[in-house]
């Protein structure tokens, strides 16, 4: 993966935000959301790709998009700069492969007990029969 060929794909747009700020919020623009595809990207493995559109399905839009915004801050320039640490994140996750799962038995002590806790319940359960007569 390179980032920095990403990086220069991704599309910048700025809206008013909501929330805390007074007034200020009512006069700058200091949302920033990141638009990106997925499908046309050049720094991306063929793999990787297909890994992202599988991971990130639900961030990403019909037409491919990836499309990430952020207004934790007041300021324009702060909120691009965790977006753009946030979609690294996220890419970083989405592209990792996921672990082999080894197979494991359970100990002798675990079936031991599990086997004990059986039969003390099997004979709880015939004490509360009715007796044959």
């Amino acid at each position: 993966m390179d980032f920095e060929q990403i990086l220069n794909e991704v599309e910048f747009s700025t809206a008013l935000s909501s929330g805390a700020g007074g007034q200020h919020v009512n006069k700058t623009e200091t949302k920033v959301n990141l638009s990106w595809s997925v499908d046309e990207s050049d720094g991306l493995l063929k793999e990787e790709k297909y890994r992202i559109l599988r991971r990130l399905k639900h961030k990403i839009n019909k037409k491919g998009y990836l499309q990430l915004s952020c207004s934790d801050t007041r300021s324009q320039h702060q909120n691009k700069k965790i977006l753009i640490n946030r979609f690294k994140e996220i890419l970083n996750t989405a592209i990792q492969k996921p672990k082999k799962r080894k197979a494991t038995k359970p100990t002798k002590s675990s079936i031991h007990r599990r086997l004990k806790n059986k039969s003390h319940q099997a004979q709880k359960k015939s004490l509360r029969q009715k007796p044959d007569y």
